[in-house]
Formats: C-alpha cells, sequence, structure tokens
C-alpha cells in the first residue's frame, strides 16, 4: 500500500510514496551495521565539524523546509521556521559540549584507578510523530550520533517528505553513508526491526499506547528503550498570580501548534477567587487568534494534521459537554475543505469528566475550579500523565516550593508555558513515559556506561 501525503489545509494530495519493503529494510539495518564500527571510532572533532555544518544547512535551507512541514501537517509558517531554527540551536549546542558530556570521569576508590567510560550502544531506532517533524527527530538523532551511535528513523506516514527530507540534510553535511537512515514503513513492520540483533535500542515519541506496544516488544529483547509519551499537563493558577501574564501563557502554551503538542498546557486549574476573571480574560484572548491559511503570516494557528484526528478531537469535546462541562468558546467544526478547529474553552470540568482524564489533542483549553491551592495541587497530580506542568504565582518562594515538592511531573515551569530546551533534560513519568531526552542525560541514554578499575 503506498504513503499518501495529505495538506491538511485543504485536503488536497500532496505527494505519494512507495513503502520500503523486507529487502530495504534488511539493507538499511545491514548498513548501518556496518557503519556504526567505523564511525564509533571517529574523532569528536570530526563529529562536531559535521553538526556545524547540519546546522548551517538548516539555516541556509529554512524557508524550503518550512514550506514542506507547513504542506504536510498544517503548522503556521512562522511556526515551521521557529522549529528548524531550533534545530540549528540544539546541533550548535550539542557540538560544542557533546564531547564534554561524554568524557570519563574519574572516581575515588582504593584502587589505583577508577573511572566510568561511556561507550555508544550501535543502531538506535528512532520512532517519531508527526507533530514536530525536524525537531522530534533531531532531538533524539543529534545527540545519539554525536555520542557514536547511527541512527534508523521510522517517522510518522503523513510527514514522508519531512523524514526523507531529514536523510538528505544528513547526507548534504557529509555524515557518513549508513548514519542517519529513513525508512518508509507501515507501523506493523516495526517489531520486526525492534527484533533484529543489528537494532540496539528504541526510542519512541508518541502516544502511551504506542509506547506500550514498543516497549513490549523491547522489552521481549532485552533492549534499552526511550519513551516521550502524550501529557494532560496542568497549569494552576494561584489567587496571587499577575492574571494578565497568566492567561497570556496559559493561551499561548494551549494554540501552540494549533494544540498539537505533548507539553501544551491542557488543564487548567484556577482558584475560586480568580476563576471567573480569568475565564473572562482567557475568553477574550482566545476570541483574538486568526485561524485560516497557515502560509499567511498574519494567521495565528492552520488546521489539524489529520481529518480523524480533527474528528477524534471533536467527539471528545462534545462527551465532555454531556458529561457536564460547559461551553464558552468554539467547540464546533467550522465549514471548510481543511481539518481546522477553532480555538475552544470548556469550562466547569469536574474530575470524572473525559476531557479531565485524557489528553486532548487540539486547541480546546479545559478549565477546573480549585477550591484552595491544595485542592488545586491535588486535581493537578489525579492524572496518569506526567509530562509537565506550570504554577502562576506572585510569590516564587512558594512557587518553587510547590513544584520541587508537591507536582507530579518530569518539568514545572513558574510563571511560563513548559517548553524544551536543549541545555535541559527533557521527559515524564507516570503514562507519560520514562527516560530523559537533551542536556547531558539525554546524551547518556544511549551509552553504555562503563565502569572500569585498575588495582
Amino acid at each position: 500500500m503506498r504513503i499518501l501525503s495529505i495538506n491538511p489545509s485543504n485536503n488536497q494530495q500532496i505527494h505519494e510514496y512507495e513503502p520500503h519493503d523486507e529487502k530495504d529494510i534488511d539493507k538499511a539495518l545491514g548498513l548501518a551495521h556496518i557503519t556504526k564500527t567505523s564511525w564509533r571510532e571517529t574523532v569528536f572533532s570530526e563529529r562536531n565539524a559535521l553538526f556545524v555544518k547540519l546546522s548551517e544547512l538548516l539555516q541556509n535551507q529554512k524557508d524550503e523546509i518550512a514550506r514542506l512541514i507547513t504542506n504536510e501537517m498544517g503548522k503556521t509558517i512562522k511556526e515551521s521556521r521557529s522549529e528548524i531554527e531550533k534545530c540549528a540551536w540544539l546541533c550548535k549546542y550539542y557540538s560544542e559540549n557533546g564531547e564534554r558530556f561524554l568524557e570519563n570521569e574519574i572516581i575515588k576508590t582504593e584502587s589505583s584507578k577508577s573511572y566510568v567510560h561511556y561507550e555508544p550502544m550501535g543502531a538506535i531506532l528512532g520512532i517519531m510523530p508527526w507533530n514536530f517533524p525536524l525537531w522530534q527527530v533531531f532531538r533524539f538523532a543529534v545527540p545519539s550520533l554525536l555520542g557514536g551511535n547511527v541512527a534508523i528513523l521510522k517517522h510518522a506516514s503523513n510527514v514522508s517528505g519531512c523524514a526523507l527530507k531529514i536523510e538528505e540534510l544528513f547526507s548534504k553535511a557529509g555524515f557518513p553513508i549508513g548514519c542517519f537512515q529513513t525508512l518508509l514503513i507501515d507501523s506493523d513492520a516495526v517489531s520486526n526491526i525492534i527484533a533484529d540483533k543489528r537494532i540496539s535500542a528504541v526510542t519512541l515519541t508518541g502516544s502511551t499506547s504506542a509506547g506500550k506496544a514498543v516497549a513490549a516488544q523491547a522489552g521481549a529483547h532485552l533492549k534499552k528503550t526511550v519513551l516521550e509519551l502524550g501529557g494532560s499537563d496542568p497549569y494552576i493558577i494561584l489567587k496571587d498570580a499577575d492574571l494578565d501574564q497568566a492567561v497570556e501563557s496559559c493561551v499561548n502554551s494551549r494554540l501552540l501548534n494549533a494544540g498539537q503538542s505533548c507539553i501544551a498546557a491542557k488543564r487548567f486549574i484556577v482558584e475560586e477567587p480568580v476563576y471567573d476573571t480569568f475565564l473572562s480574560a482567557m475568553k477574550s484572548k482566545m476570541e483574538s487568534i486568526k485561524m485560516g491559511d497557515p502560509f499567511s503570516e498574519e494567521t495565528d494557528i492552520g488546521p489539524q494534521a489529520r481529518e480523524d484526528l480533527r474528528n477524534k478531537l471533536h467527539k471528545q469535546v462534545q462527551m465532555g459537554l454531556i458529561e457536564g462541562g460547559r461551553k464558552v468558546l468554539g467547540c464546533k467544526i467550522p465549514v471548510s475543505d481543511g481539518f481546522y478547529y477553532p480555538p475552544s474553552i470548556v469550562a466547569d470540568v469536574q474530575s470524572d469528566n473525559p476531557l479531565f482524564k485524557e489528553e486532548v489533542f487540539g486547541p480546546v483549553a479545559v478549565v477546573i475550579k480549585a477550591t484552595d491551592e491544595k485542592h488545586a495541587i491535588e486535581l493537578a497530580n489525579d492524572s496518569d500523565f506526567g509530562l509537565g506542568a506550570a504554577i502562576f504565582t506572585s510569590d516564587l518562594d512558594k512557587g518553587d516550593k510547590l513544584a520541587s515538592k508537591f507536582i507530579q511531573a518530569g518539568s514545572v515551569c513558574i510563571n511560563d508555558f513548559v517548553k524544551s530546551d536543549p541545555r535541559l533534560p527533557f521527559g515524564g513519568i507516570k503514562h507519560s513515559g520514562y527516560g530523559r531526552e537533551l542536556s547531558y542525560f539525554g546524551m547518556r541514554e544511549f551509552q553504555n556506561i562503563k565502569t572500569i578499575v585498575l588495582k
């Protein structure tokens, strides 16, 4: 079955791709297996130079790549350019710091010398989603390759053009053949690749259900996995918060990438004394958002990436309204050839509402009233997810204490929205996955942390 690329802004076919077959897969795995030996012996200075070149290529081809991203998944052209710039920053950051992250660590013991040595694991399979077609891939590939591993990418089928473009970029930057390869395959082919002895580890960014399946398959073969899964990020607005700042950050986070982000603000938990004021201000802010042609510089949010995803989102919203949520804004599919969904607000949501429990992957704000600070923390933690969270308060010491001692999440921001940063580790707990990407933590995930002792 051929792989189709559909423009979500007009439902028109962009391209049709021939998927790779079993022979193609075997060839790619064989090439990765051969290349990993020479690549791991390549000195850091040579690897670093390639990542500098890759960063330059991203900047030089920014407009071309941005158009490809916007065509395939509907992200606004402004956001597409920003995504590419962030990938270029990532390459530069690791080229400047990667060698230091993997230096031998001397540990003082009674032996004459004891130290920790970092050794690449081999070929890493990356199973990546469509919502950030370049960033998600670069986030795993750059530290993995700089650390001496090689990578094979299974990208989401609806962004196959982006997947092939990424392989082309690595090739043009001068990386050896076999260092980074893209496979256009269906999900059904993944289990056999995971089982193959030439694959050393697996990383997946995607849904919780996909993460469970991949973890089970990898576990059956005792292979390391890193999983960055879904989120239902709580944003707590305390009664002493700067409401203008809170609304600005909350709306920006909720509508980033048309709401299609695992770390977008999902549940807005507001203390009762400021609930009505916050809700009114959020409505005004979201009403001013311009939805439309993602190629227009004036557009704030584009369409959802696929029709089935838009329809699932709308079904969630309707069920949430049936279960007691109050419609404040939007919540209706517009007449359009594209897969648009408007900025929407559902208020007065209770903890037994599906909008409270499920990940809502779209521009829908779920607003919840908390009687006090303690209740807000309880509501925030009442979730199977634990990716990101935010607290808005004028008391930074209190915010710091709540974040460090009480909030169950991989990242917590005070008076700002959650975002990934190459300098900081990124990942979740509970059903949001395990392992970390970015920073030196992410670079060491796919290293054999080897202890060496000399008596």
